[in-house]
């Protein structure tokens, strides 16, 4: 347990009676002494503080159980509002949340150039737009978080993408100067990950993956409740696993990696060789799901062989990790009627019966949602860790 002075005791005890509060409003003060062990006048006190903080507001009275009826209190979760962005490669995803994750406002745009001052400009754009569209509140936008493909180190440095001219360019300073907001940077995958466990399909695992399969393939790793980053901060480039020896080249230096044969631009690539779209400069995900439902034997045979890629990946993350639940996401998540059999087919003739009846497979809850909701999460749980003290 921490030790300290009184300051740091009563900081203590306000953050556990905020995360009380936070996951189980409407609650009363009784309810919070019970639930927390702290006296009631100690309770009270801090729930006064909080309410001055605008963090807690009183509902109203509740169901009495005998004698004078309770006052509710809630977590204020329009005391600031979060931006959280999912940066694509070829897209951009916008949303404006409350401190809850509720999403209040959205932005799409496409992504229709690669290099930096293109980027920036756009997502200067978007959060512009934004922080004009954020309601009133005591704290206003409390922080910007990215969603960004590639390796990004525990300070936000954007490190290597081979996508977008982004590499050692410093997105996060350029941005907190623009805007003066506090900003946060992660790789897609580990956004996507938080916004699955805590939002989404994910809510209920305590280890999970998060498989965002899009123009390249990243996974997100939540271990014992957690995300684990590795000891740089830069796990989860599964999209890299070796699967064919002597294979295509890969943007990374390597042959034969997984998201060559498994992602939306393997996808792509495969469809344009097609009669269907050799004449298509611009074929789309959506003008191939299009073919796929009228019933295109081709386009439904390719979907077929990138389940089938898909599902040798993810055997070998299983073997490797065990997880209780895997979860695919990003664009590709789209195709789930047609690429789902032959994932768990591959699944089936490949995993022992011990790792195969021990995992979950799910496709993603949030959809496009996923990358751009965790990375929202991120800053705003910051921006309350200012009411929070780790108790170790």
């Amino acid at each position: 347990m921490k030790t300290g002075d009184q300051t740091l005791v009563k900081q203590i005890n306000k953050s556990i009676v905020l995360s009380t509060i936070e996951k189980k409003s409407p609650i009363s003060r009784a309810q919070i002494s019970k639930e927390t062990g702290l006296n009631k006048a100690t309770v009270s006190n801090l729930v006064s503080d909080l309410i001055a903080d605008e963090l807690v507001n009183e509902l109203g009275q509740g169901q009495s159980s005998g004698g004078r009826k309770p006052v509710m209190l809630y977590f204020n979760t329009h005391a600031g509002y979060a931006i959280g962005l999912d940066l694509g490669v070829n897209y951009i995803l916008a949303v404006l949340t409350e401190l809850s994750g509720e999403i209040v406002e959205e932005i799409s745009v496409p992504l229709s150039g690669k290099d930096a001052e293109h980027v920036i400009q756009t997502l200067s754009s978007l959060v512009s737009t934004l922080i004009g569209k954020a309601p009133q509140s005591p704290y206003g936008v409390v922080g910007i978080g990215i969603g960004a493909p590639g390796i990004v180190d525990p300070e936000g440095h954007i490190l290597f993408t081979p996508y977008l001219e982004l590499s050692e360019v410093n997105l996060k300073q350029i941005l907190e100067e623009k805007f003066n907001i506090p900003t946060v940077i992660d790789n897609e995958a580990n956004t996507g990950a938080l916004g699955e466990h805590l939002y989404g399909a994910g809510k209920n695992a305590i280890n999970l993956i998060y498989v965002s399969v899009g123009i390249g393939i990243g996974t997100g790793i939540i271990m014992n409740g957690q995300l684990y980053k590795g000891a740089t901060g830069i796990s989860g480039e599964m999209g890299h696993l070796t699967i064919e020896v002597n294979g295509r080249k890969c943007s990374c230096g390597n042959r034969g990696c997984w998201e060559l044969y498994a992602s939306e631009s393997a996808l792509l690539k495969e469809a344009k060789k097609m009669e269907l779209f050799k004449k298509d400069d611009s074929i789309t995900l959506e003008s191939i799901e299009s073919e796929a439902k009228k019933g295109n034997k081709d386009v439904l045979r390719l979907l077929h062989s990138i389940g089938e890629y898909n599902g040798i990946g993810l055997a070998n993350i299983i073997n490797t990790f065990n997880p209780d639940m895997l979860i695919i996401g990003n664009r590709m998540a789209r195709f789930e009627n047609w690429i789902t059999n032959p994932i768990k087919s591959v699944l089936d003739e490949r995993l022992s019966s011990f790792h195969r009846n021990s995992v979950n497979l799910k496709i993603s809850s949030l959809g496009k949602y996923s990358n751009a909701l965790g990375a929202s999460a991120i800053v705003s749980s910051r921006f309350l860790d200012i009411n929070r003290v780790e108790v170790i």
